[in-house]
């Protein structure tokens, strides 16, 4: 639900065309409850998920850390006011000079999963810290992640092996359970490799410190999801489990699971329409679809809860689209939405938990529409 905060900045501030409003309220709130959650592991706030500069500035203020996916993300992570120590650059697939940027600005924490991009670490940043990320299956996940990023953990092994043998820190493990993971068990099999790891690169001689256990800590949209008391329960018994008392320093990557439930977008139905009379389902068009900050719609992975002044009313099943001139703006169609029979043309709707993956999936300028507005209050 909309947080009151929330719903009294649109009541007396009129904005023109769709919006996003964020509470930083919610955020404090979820920050404090991963801190509970896992006091032992440090958080590393996922810029990509909202990089509006006051939720990193609270975020900074609250002790958190950055993953940062470029140098863009790293510069505003620094104006948030941390220093380069609390930064990590977590993307597997970096270009040589930006490396060399980031290094430059004093980050020593890098992300590989190849030795080629090992070896373009170690040109560019010979003393930097490495981790390397290893695979997982997703499962369990609402929108897993592919087979992008990541190496097999035997390969780990060689990876981190020429790392040290180029003069770089060999430090850890990384991994990354899939997007919106709803399974609290969905960790230990990655931590059970990760631990694997450990041991064959301590029998060549490296000692590695670090478990970057990635995101993947839902928000709620239309289903219940855990606590994240929850998970930090299931996640701190896997770590005993493999790693008993020589427990190693572990980092969470909240993206989704800090921001989401905090956001809430405003739209309006532009158009409601049938394509014949024999139609089972009506067409309700919003100003907002997968282009103006709803791409996460893909598939129909994710389902935002949607509000409306009708709600309690008779519903029927809706297909669901955006603005565009392109056949693919099209929201919910495999799954008709199911939208009050009163809806109409100029009804504002409010798209709940919207607060992550919104505005930074916005186009700049398809079909000449704005990018998505944001406000954080």
């Amino acid at each position: 639900m909309a947080s009151q905060r929330i719903t009294d900045f649109l009541a007396t501030n009129p904005v023109e065309g769709p919006c996003l409003v964020v509470d930083l309220d919610v955020v404090k709130e979820n920050f404090n409850a991963f801190r509970k959650a896992l006091p032992d592991s440090a958080i590393f706030y996922a810029v990509k998920a909202n990089p509006a500069p006051e939720i990193l500035k609270l975020l900074a203020s609250l002790g958190s850390n950055f993953d940062c996916a470029s140098v863009a993300e790293i510069k505003m992570a620094l104006a948030a006011g941390v220093g380069p120590d609390r930064i990590s650059f977590g993307n597997t697939i970096k270009k040589e000079r930006d490396v060399a940027a980031a290094d430059a600005l004093g980050v020593s924490l890098f992300a590989v999963d190849c030795i080629e991009e090992v070896e373009k670490v170690a040109r560019a940043a010979p003393a930097a810290r490495v981790f390397c990320r290893v695979l997982t299956d997703g499962e369990g996940a609402e929108w897993p992640l592919s087979r992008k990023f990541g190496c097999m953990p035997a390969m780990a092994i060689d990876v981190l092996t020429h790392a040290r043998d180029l003069g770089l820190r060999a430090t850890g493990i990384s991994f990354h359970v899939g997007s919106q993971q709803t399974d609290t068990n969905a960790w230990d099999a990655a931590i059970g490799d990760a631990k694997f790891v450990f041991e064959a690169l301590e029998r060549r001689g490296i000692n590695l410190t670090l478990v970057n256990m990635g995101g993947g800590f839902p928000t709620r949209y239309l289903k219940d999801v855990p606590t994240a008391q929850a998970y930090g329960h299931a996640i701190f018994e896997s770590l005993k489990k493999h790693f008993g008392n020589r427990l190693p320093e572990t980092i969470i990557e909240p993206g989704r699971g800090m921001v989401g439930d905090a956001g809430v977008i405003k739209a309006e139905v532009v158009l409601v329409s049938k394509k014949s009379d024999t139609d089972e389902n009506r067409w309700v068009y919003l100003d907002i679809g997968k282009f103006g900050g709803l791409a996460e719609t893909m598939d129909e992975a994710i389902r935002y809860p949607i509000r409306t002044r009708h709600d309690g009313g008779a519903t029927e099943p809706c297909v669901l689209a955006g603005p565009t001139c392109d056949s693919a703006d099209v929201l919910y169609e495999k799954k008709p939405y199911p939208l009050p029979l009163a809806l109409t043309i100029g009804d504002e709707v409010l798209i709940e938990g919207t607060g992550a993956y919104t505005t930074t999936y916005a186009s700049v300028a398809f079909n000449g529409f704005e990018p998505l507005a944001s406000y954080v209050i």
